[in-house]
């Protein structure tokens, strides 16, 4: 299913639920097929006059179509938005705070009910690349000391990233050991990354591939601080045998039963991040270099960090505290840092069109609260005398600021711009804007989204959006 089909196929059953409606009937009235539904799961193609006559029949009836009695008490009982991205301070004797807490951005971003728009957003835009590309100029920096090229990604994602900075390695550093770490804590994202991993274990055989979904504090160290937590952790390793991609995609694969009973995540009742039901780590490495890479694979208890290279692409969420950020992401990560390393740091700036186009629907709605240079500042504060042997590189915009595009073809941004580049424009800039799903309830149900995105594509000849960067380095002994 394309993740086109997949949006659309959430924006209906929201649609649905709202209503009271039934998928087959929705079907029936928006385009007289009752089977709308169950074509689009299985992959259906539709035209884009039949995505405009869904969207019409959406916009037009939402309003007055019948809606379940339980829907007016939730949305009564919400307080408004909270603009400046802060928690509310909970008080259990007052509703009111309760009910700030439960719209805050910072408890309100559903990690799992935005797995279509972050997939949408990976195949329409060119931000992993562009990313990629710039992880990999920092290879260029970095002095790795025997016995292997240590790095670690702090936010594997799909493995994009992580796949593409591994084959610049490779062309860079081709005789030496890799020992590569990720965190990622979304099942569906670790199934992403292993099944790009294959082609990486035939080319660079010295790999020893570790992913977890530890907290930042804890993954480095691949070593948990709890004791409860460090009595459930759930420690695997796989030796892949044989000598083909083939040979390999298939033994990673067979990890799905693993991965399906261990990776589960759950929404944490205090801060609303997603926070792991086990710790697990899974170690990958190939059995026919075991003894060559003896000294790199780690054993439970714990092992040294001292990475070469740290990747925070996007690691933490544009409206979370700068406390949050500096004490909670980046410090912990820094002090991972071995002799020489370099920690790059990427998150979105903002100043872009896709700004325009969110500016447009919610003028004076700023998600990028914190610069490079506020970060920077609030990680040196955390880090305190520890950070005396690091050096913190915020650079100027024209190093630090780069942009990545939104793939349309030359013909796509004409006068008439079709329902699907809009829609694909459209879902760029709240993803990276970050907004909540409340607060798109409202904005969908008319077409004055569309219209600011029209106008937004027309004025660019496209749509692009900027990263800003930053690097924090340890001095080599």
């Amino acid at each position: 299913m394309s993740p086109l089909n997949q949006l659309l196929l959430k924006e209906i059953s929201d649609f649905c639920r709202a209503t009271g409606l039934a998928e087959s009937t929705f079907g029936r009235r928006a385009v007289n097929d009752g089977k709308l539904a169950a074509r689009l799961r299985n992959g259906g193609r539709i035209t884009t006059d039949t995505l405009d006559r869904i969207r019409a029949f959406m916009v037009e009836n939402r309003s007055h179509l019948p809606r379940p009695s339980f829907i007016e008490p939730v949305r009564r009982a919400a307080a408004p938005h909270a603009q400046n991205g802060t928690q509310a301070a909970e008080n259990p004797g007052s509703a009111t705070p309760r009910a700030a807490d439960a719209r805050d951005p910072q408890r309100n971003f559903r990690f799992f009910d935005n797995r279509q728009k972050y997939l949408l957003f990976v195949n329409t835009c060119s931000e992993k690349q562009v990313v990629a590309n710039r992880v990999s100029l920092e290879l260029a920096n970095i002095h790795p000391r025997p016995p292997a090229v240590r790095v670690f990604d702090a936010g594997v994602g799909d493995g994009t990233v992580l796949a593409r900075a591994m084959r610049a390695m490779h062309d860079r550093f081709p005789t030496m050991p890799f020992y590569i770490v990720g965190k990622e804590i979304s099942l569906e994202d670790i199934r992403l990354t292993l099944q790009k991993m294959a082609d990486r274990f035939f080319e660079h055989p010295s790999t020893v591939l570790v992913l977890t979904n530890l907290a930042y504090a804890d993954a480095p160290w691949l070593a948990v601080k709890s004791m409860s937590a460090a009595s459930s952790l759930v420690w695997r390793e796989l030796a892949l045998t044989g000598n083909s991609s083939h040979s390999f995609e298939q033994q990673i694969t067979d990890l799905e039963a693993f991965l399906s009973e261990n990776w589960k995540a759950g929404v944490s009742r205090k801060t609303g991040n997603p926070v792991y039901e086990r710790p697990v780590v899974l170690v990958i490495y190939r059995e026919d270099h075991r003894f060559l890479l003896d000294s790199t694979i780690p054993r439970p208890g714990g092992t040294v960090a001292n990475y070469d290279l740290v990747i925070a692409s996007q690691p933490y969420r544009a409206r979370a505290s700068l406390d949050f950020k500096a004490r909670r992401v980046i410090a912990p990560l820094a002090r991972a840092l071995g002799p020489g390393g370099r920690l790059i740091a990427i998150h979105s700036h903002g100043h872009d069109p896709g700004m325009a186009i969110i500016d447009r629907i919610w003028p004076g709605d700023n998600p990028f609260t914190h610069d490079r240079h506020q970060i920077l500042k609030a990680v040196k504060a955390e880090l305190g005398p520890a950070g005396r042997d690091l050096n913190f590189n915020a650079y100027a915009d024209n190093r630090s600021i780069f942009r990545y595009d939104m793939h349309t073809l030359p013909s796509e941004v004409s006068e008439s711009i079709g329902t699907s580049t809009l829609f694909a424009a459209w879902n760029a800039a709240i993803y990276v804007a970050q907004v909540e799903d409340d607060r798109l309830a409202d904005v969908v149900r008319e077409t004055r989204y569309l219209d600011a995105t029209r106008d937004v594509l027309h004025q660019n000849n496209g749509l692009w959006f900027n990263d800003e960067s930053f690097v924090i380095s340890r001095r080599r002994d």
